[in-house]
């Protein structure tokens, strides 16, 4: 075993103006054992950074989910993973056989052939989004006016939202993940208000229900009414943000290699090669387990690195290249395991579908400042951009 005060790092390893994934990551894989680092909190955590042992662990089942559970690592007061007496539904926050339940009833609404089916929706929204871009005066925000209005009404559209209600979700959103631009009783104010909105929209839903998503579900009887609210609140917040970051992102990426611009095998090395949910898949341990040479005790606190597992050497030749000819196949940038991303087929799907339109109907897209000089976003659990001013 691994003399644990000699593998303490601080954390977070994001630094402002620095690459991501962090250079530091390269040599946490190379230690023997597992890192151990303080959250802002205090708390103790493991840090897990190879590929093998990232995947290792995200299979286990003394590994948990469940935040209430010992050790469950807390970044704040608001803005982590709620337990099911603070939000009941949140089901990522569920280990098996409680959380078999809820994925049951949603695979399908997120299966291939279902998201078929929404493509041309899809498609439709984008074109949309697109021609409000080339509105404005031959500059934008691309976060703002396209990254975020796209997923975010496709997600809308899907659950069955109100058009008239889709501004309110998205801004309420937004203030949920904006960990470092937010304070906790601004965030805890947008959860109530996210959940009494969801609930009024629930009740009409049970009273007259309609061909979409939460009708569905309701209509199975699965799940509670009071469950609903989490479900719903957890896809809204899933369905768009993590989305957002990617298509921005991406169109950096692509930008700096227009050679790939029409591609077909950009969108998976996009998610392996930016890993936006670096720090989303916090785990406590409920049973003494190894992993990677390293004693993880019950109740210890557990950060699987995803953005250092994608781009671990030994699972993928020149990680820090761009290759979408490369097989990304393997990466866990959707995550993996019993809690890998329901929704990443629809993912896909709206990524082929941005770059192709966005590129095919706007070829000058250019970005209006260095990329050096972008707000990236080294402060949340999830990374991005908060804006991305471009021309055209």
């Amino acid at each position: 075993m691994t003399d644990v005060r000699s593998n303490v790092v601080d954390f977070p390893l994001r630094r402002r103006g620095a690459p991501f994934p962090p250079r530091e990551y390269d040599g946490l894989r190379e230690r023997e054992g597992l890192v151990r680092a303080h959250l802002p909190s205090g708390q103790p955590v493991w840090l897990v950074s190879r590929h093998e042992d990232v995947r290792a662990l995200l299979t286990d089942p003394r590994i948990s989910a469940n935040p209430a559970n010992a050790g469950f690592p807390k970044v704040a007061r608001t803005g982590g993973v709620p337990t099911q007496e603070e939000i009941p539904g949140w089901f990522v926050g569920l280990d098996p056989p409680e959380h078999d339940r809820f994925r049951k009833v949603l695979i399908p609404e997120f299966s291939v052939p279902r998201i078929r089916r929404w493509r041309p929706t899809i498609q439709r929204t984008v074109h949309e989004c697109v021609d409000e871009l080339l509105a404005s005066d031959g500059a934008a925000d691309l976060v703002a006016d396209f990254a975020l209005p796209v997923p975010s009404r496709i997600i809308c559209t899907i659950l069955g939202v109100p058009h008239a209600d889709r501004d309110f979700f998205e801004s309420r959103t937004q203030t949920l993940v904006d960990l470092a631009g937010t304070t906790e009783a601004e965030r805890a104010e947008a959860v109530r208000q996210l959940l009494r909105h969801i609930n009024r929209l629930i009740a009409i839903k049970r009273k007259w229900p309609a061909d979409d998503l939460i009708s569905r579900i309701l209509g199975t009887g699965v799940v509670s009414e009071e469950e609903m609210s989490g479900v719903v609140m957890l896809l809204l917040i899933a369905g768009h943000e993590t989305t957002a970051n990617n298509i921005a992102l991406g169109v950096v990426t692509l930008l700096s290699n227009p050679q790939w611009i029409g591609d077909d095998r950009i969108v998976d090395e996009l998610v392996r090669f930016h890993s936006v949910a670096d720090l989303v898949a916090m785990r406590t341990a409920v049973a003494d387990i190894e992993i990677g040479g390293q004693l993880i005790r019950a109740g210890e606190g557990v950060m699987p690195l995803i953005a250092a597992a994608n781009h671990d050497s030994c699972a993928f030749e020149h990680p820090r290249d761009f290759d979408p000819g490369r097989s990304a196949r393997g990466h866990v940038g959707f995550g993996f395991g019993v809690h890998q991303c329901l929704g990443q087929n629809l993912v896909r799907a709206e990524m082929e579908c941005v770059y192709r339109t966005l590129f095919e109907r706007v070829p000058n897209l250019h970005l209006t400042r260095p990329v050096a000089e972008l707000p990236f976003k080294y402060d949340g659990t999830l990374f991005g951009l908060h804006s991305l001013p471009v021309g055209w």
